[in-house]
């Protein structure tokens, strides 16, 4: 899970290697500090988050803020890009794979800040509790920069999805950023729906819904990348050099 983390975060297999390495081995040499107070698993993605802060604190061209919600949601758009979920022919499959390159790009791309709560909250499964433990902030800034991280990965992958067109919005505003509001929770609580945002989304806030809940299921899909086999191996043999 942690090499996952380092891939995701760097888009590099060789730094996701290092971040990895350094967390092992800093975790073997420190353990006597781990006071039991949380899980040794939180207690290791705290030292590969700050492994991972130091190694991406400010990337050359990365953007220096993230867009207000209101600019990443296509409000006036009369036409937006969909998902649909029950044709299988070789061109949806081909609209999958490049849907999901677009979002693994999208996450590399965002800055570090927004970056580590998102792979470790969507893409880990760790809840917001535990992820604001892991970084050392407040659970309702992680919630936050979750939820914007979200939507820009939705805009990225809008970009590679047929569109379709969907008439104006039935409310104002406000009532869709209070039915984007409730969307974001439920979504926190691991759930895509409930009943009260069934009998309320009008078509063009299902449709971007319906992105928002495939981007999240790509995090899901894609947190189960595999440390390589090798990098095991080193990670034993430093610590068998180090006894």
């Amino acid at each position: 899970m942690i090499y996952s983390l380092g891939r995701r975060l760097c888009g590099s297999s060789e730094e996701a290697d290092d971040i990895v390495q350094e967390t092992f081995l800093a975790a073997y040499k420190h353990w006597e500090q781990f006071e039991g107070r949380s899980s040794p698993k939180t207690w290791l993605y705290t030292i590969a988050a700050r492994a991972c802060s130091r190694m991406h604190r400010l990337r050359a061209g990365q953007p220096k803020r993230m867009a207000s919600l209101e600019e990443m949601l296509p409000f006036g758009e009369p036409s937006l890009g969909y998902v649909d979920h029950k044709s299988k022919t070789p061109l949806d499959e081909q609209i999958q794979a490049e849907a999901k390159e677009q979002i693994e790009e999208a996450i590399v791309g965002l800055p570090i800040e927004f970056r580590l709560p998102l792979l470790l909250k969507d893409i880990l499964g760790f809840s917001g509790k535990d992820v604001a433990e892991i970084l050392d902030m407040k659970e309702a800034t992680v919630k936050t920069r979750v939820h914007r991280a979200r939507l820009r990965l939705r805009q990225a992958l809008d970009t590679v999805l047929p569109k379709k067109e969907v008439p104006p919005a039935e409310y104002s505003v406000q009532v869709c950023m209070d039915l984007l509001r409730l969307k974001q929770e439920t979504l926190d609580q691991g759930k895509q729906t409930t009943p009260e945002l069934d009998a309320m989304v009008c078509m063009r806030c299902e449709t971007i819904f319906d992105t928002m809940d495939t981007t999240l299921n790509v995090c899901q899909e894609i947190g189960a990348g595999r440390m390589p086999k090798e990098l095991g191996e080193r990670i034993l043999l430093h610590l068998r050099d180090s006894k």
